[in-house]
């Protein structure tokens, strides 16, 4: 059997955590730049009020006070996810994170006779050790473990066990509320006639590969008790990796577009390195005009070695940036995607053309260069985003780009002059 934790309101229950004064009140939280709804809390919801909505619609009730808006505070949620994950790996056999606020279990042989007391457990030491509620649903498979956590979080218990027989459950359930069926191929399959999982289990292996390919088929096998689903599959290394945002204010300021893409450079970066990837370039890309009539530049960038390491990035991008910029626009959002990727083996090979003593030089850059930034990246994630970051990035002299985050919370897990105090 697999289980599946899942936070519940995972932004908001964060948000909860540093500020229990939340507690009970009805708390959303926005996208980047304050946008639109992108967690709620059970209060929210009971407003109506559905998820996207834009900040705008709610200044009345939030003027007010029936509202209470906060901006994303991913560097707080990201500690708090570290911390419910290590919680998780001491409870169970086997963690296998799959977002943010979502992780599969395995557990251990002890606890499989009793699974609904185990999850109980789960669940209160999670909400005892690090504050976040969570619902707790077990399968045999994955795909199963998803519809029995979307069970959990409707009993008053947050923990449910998917029982044998799931015959009168699969009936009641449209196709669409299946991990991995989404609104194209929910259509789909409505077309077919094909409307609860109940109907979904019963049709033919042709028909569900005429209708959804192989991965079909394997989603049905899952919702079968058959694991057809490992790690890989949803884990899968990236063909590119991108890093884009709308600025806070519209500029016209060459220092501060390139000031946006060094910094989202630098993420990407990170990115690359994580996945234990190098990128052979890179295009950098650039918005301007007004809303329904934006126009995208972009230019390309080759590295001179396959690479992941930020500097020897950074380095060759200003002339791109440059070429993009023009005194007579007004830029919106910038970006970054990284290219021709591939495992990064310790050393990168370079051309068997060039000498032996540039090859050997470049190999010891390389070395050196990332354990440099294998120690960056530590200090970051133990002391907070940017505590160490190359020069073009950190200044931050112009901050019209920035993202606009009027109504952050404190970073209190993560920053020291941003600890809660008590009186």
């Amino acid at each position: 059997m697999v289980g599946l934790v899942d936070g519940n309101n995972f932004f908001v229950s964060c948000e909860r955590v540093v500020n229990p004064a939340l507690n009970g009140c009805a708390v959303a939280v926005l996208s980047n730049n304050d946008g639109c709804c992108v967690s709620r809390s059970n209060e929210f919801k009971a407003l109506k009020i559905p998820m996207g909505t834009p900040r705008f619609k709610l200044r009345r009730q939030e003027q007010r006070g029936e509202v209470t808006l906060l901006s994303s505070n991913f560097e707080l949620y990201g500690d708090l996810s570290n911390r419910v994950m290590a919680t998780l790996r001491e409870l169970a056999v086997q963690v296998e994170q799959y977002s943010i606020d979502e992780a599969f279990i395995y557990p251990p042989t002890t606890a499989r006779a009793n699974l609904e007391e185990y999850g109980r457990i789960v669940r209160a030491t999670v909400l005892r050790q690090v504050g976040i509620p969570c619902g707790v649903g077990f399968a045999p498979t994955k795909t199963l473990a998803k519809i029995a956590n979307h069970i959990a979080k409707k009993r008053p218990s947050g923990v449910y066990v998917l029982p044998a027989n799931t015959s009168e459950l699969f009936s009641a359930l449209p196709v669409d509320e299946v991990w991995g069926i989404g609104r194209q191929l929910a259509a789909r399959l409505r077309a077919n006639r094909i409307f609860t999982i109940a109907s979904l289990c019963a049709t033919p292996a042709d028909a569900l590969r005429r209708i959804g390919g192989i991965n079909l088929l394997r989603t049905v096998r899952e919702l079968l008790g058959e694991p057809s689903l490992t790690e890989s599959d949803y884990e899968a290394h990236p063909d590119s990796i991108t890093y884009s945002r709308s600025f806070g204010e519209h500029t016209r300021d060459l220092e501060a577009l390139w000031e946006s893409v060094a910094s989202f450079a630098s993420r990407a970066s990170e990115k690359l390195r994580r996945h234990a990837l190098v990128a052979e370039g890179c295009s950098v890309f650039a918005q301007y005009g007004p809303t329904l009539e934006r126009t995208f530049l972009s230019r390309t960038v080759v590295f001179p070695v396959p690479t992941d390491a930020t500097n020897s990035i950074v380095a060759v991008l200003r002339p791109a940036v440059e070429a993009l910029y023009s005194p007579d626009l007004t830029y919106c959002k910038s970006g970054i995607m990284f290219f021709g990727l591939s495992p990064r083996c310790g050393l990168q090979q370079v051309s068997l053309f060039d000498e032996f003593t540039e090859r050997k030089a470049i190999r010891e850059r390389q070395k050196a260069t990332s354990r440099l930034f294998s120690a960056v990246d530590a200090l970051n994630a133990r002391f907070g985003r940017d505590t160490v970051s190359i020069a073009s990035v950190g200044l931050g002299t112009h901050k019209t780009w920035r993202v606009k985050s009027d109504k952050l919370s404190k970073r209190a897990t993560t920053r020291w002059d941003e600890l809660i105090t008590v009186k």
